[in-house]
């Protein structure tokens, strides 16, 4: 559903991880093959990768003010078990990498360690129609953006508060 650009840096994977699921379809990436080795995934790795999926959108929906669409396990639990590495390049450039890149989860919290000194982890929100919740990065000025797609989820938000009236 989004018409949006992608998230900047490491959330790109946070946000692409979200979006795997289409929860108006009901469509999960996480079900085929070819999504789960766009994540370098095995079948046996979906259990987690959803529950890691599904505690990101509590979280971004919460960066949007929203509640959470259910109870889920809490991210900094999932990502507690993800240790990160300070790396420094030979011009003395440092970064925060996981200590191991092959888990998921260990890839995330890179990601959002990242994000965090960025300044960049609480632009990414999660839409707040129930039939959507698609993952995306608010670039607006004020940092207010609540739908993931003017054209679509705005438009229908709209639509409906109208017809209420």
């Amino acid at each position: 559903m989004n018409d949006r650009a992608p998230a900047p840096g490491g959330l790109a994977l946070v946000q692409a991880l979200v979006n795997t699921l289409d929860i108006e379809s009901g469509a999960d990436r996480l079900d085929t093959e070819e999504g789960r080795a766009s994540f370098g995934l095995a079948e046996a790795d979906g259990p987690a990768a959803r529950e890691l999926r599904e505690s990101l959108r509590a979280v971004c929906l919460a960066h949007a003010g929203h509640p959470p669409h259910r109870e889920v396990t809490p991210l900094g639990r999932l990502l507690a078990e993800a240790p990160l590495v300070v790396a420094v390049d030979g011009d003395g450039a440092a970064s925060l990498t996981a200590a191991d890149p092959a888990p998921l989860a260990s890839r995330v919290a890179a990601a959002v360690a990242q994000a965090l000194v960025e300044g960049t982890w609480l632009r990414l929100k999660a839409c707040e129609a129930p039939d959507c919740h698609w993952a995306y990065y608010d670039r607006s000025p004020a940092g207010r953006g609540r739908w993931c797609s003017m054209a679509v989820c705005g438009a229908r938000a709209k639509m409906r508060r109208y017809r209420a009236k």
